[in-house]
């Protein structure tokens, strides 16, 4: 009988053991520092208590504290493409902001890449798809790490800006009614789900639903706004942008929305280029100036 206990309490044990060497690794930085800008591999919460993110996180020199901002990156709807999604990094982007003293966090969400895990973000079919639900669940992955970072000694607690492209730019409208002294300004570059459906240039799924969302998000909106969207842009084209924009503004929220000058072969991957950067710098050095009044979009 003992030996059979005894037997047992090892299998136990090795299944414990075993669970152990598979459990995720523990939150925060994964390795020592790198280059550009200080780059280091984090893992951030998600919704899921068993699923850690990866992300990368940029740092200018020194302790800080630093403003924070958060880059959220795009999405498709096609299961395969977001499995083999490499980690987002967005390093032109990153390494402006790093210049103008923020450290830069770029989480992957769940469903995408190495992170893996349920997708949260599904926007339904083309003629039902709902684009609120699909914004509300991309904020919540957003503000897990947002908050998760805020707590860290080298981070401000106020003062964090979101940048969001596409579909990450669509979930941070989500975030627009957040505590202006927690999150000071939301930077959306193409935000929009839908786009290029059946992998068509302008066509676009439901727009009257996106554009219905996106006055649902105007209404609790208390943090400015800046709209970008590339001339060349055929996902979300600068007329529908101008008309969600449009949308959003009149619900009630601060929005300055820019059409920009045509960026490469397709202007929607604008955020994720050197030269697109660089078209951007004078709207993103705009909307980042601190104390700047909110003013309404044009």
């Amino acid at each position: 009988m003992r030996s059979a206990k005894a037997f047992l309490a090892l299998l136990v044990f090795l299944g414990l053991a075993g669970r152990a060497a598979l459990a995720e690794p523990p939150l925060g930085a994964q390795g020592a520092e790198g280059e550009p800008n200080r780059a280091q591999l984090w893992r951030v919460p998600t919704p899921d208590r068993d699923i850690s993110a990866r992300a990368v996180l940029f740092r200018p020199p020194g302790d800080g504290p630093f403003r924070l901002a958060l880059i959220a990156h795009a999405t498709t709807q096609n299961v395969l493409r977001r499995a083999q999604m490499p980690q987002a990094e967005y390093r032109a982007l990153a390494a402006f902001l790093v210049a103008r003293g923020f450290a830069v966090l770029v989480p992957e969400r769940l469903g995408h890449g190495a992170t893996g895990g349920k997708y949260l973000e599904d926007q339904g079919g083309c003629d039902d798809a709902d684009y609120a639900h699909a914004a509300r669940a991309t904020a919540e992955e957003i503000a897990l790490p947002l908050e998760f970072l805020r707590a860290q000694s080298f981070i401000r607690k106020d003062g964090a800006v979101i940048v969001g492209h596409s579909a990450g730019g669509w979930g941070a409208l989500a975030l627009a009614g957040a505590d202006p002294r927690s999150i000071s300004a939301i930077i959306a570059f193409a935000p929009g789900r839908g786009g290029h459906a059946n992998d068509v240039p302008n066509q676009v799924c439901a727009p009257h639903t996106l554009l219905s969302a996106a006055g649902e998000f105007g209404k609790a909106a208390r943090v400015p706004l800046t709209w970008l969207v590339a001339t060349n842009d055929t996902y979300f084209a600068p007329e529908l942008s101008r008309r969600l924009a449009g949308a959003f503004r009149s619900s009630g929220g601060t929005v300055e929305f820019r059409v920009l000058a045509p960026s490469g072969s397709e202007g929607h991957w604008l955020a994720e280029t050197e030269s697109g950067v660089a078209i951007a710098t004078p709207e993103l050095d705009r909307a980042l100036k601190p104390n700047t009044p909110a003013v309404r979009g044009r």
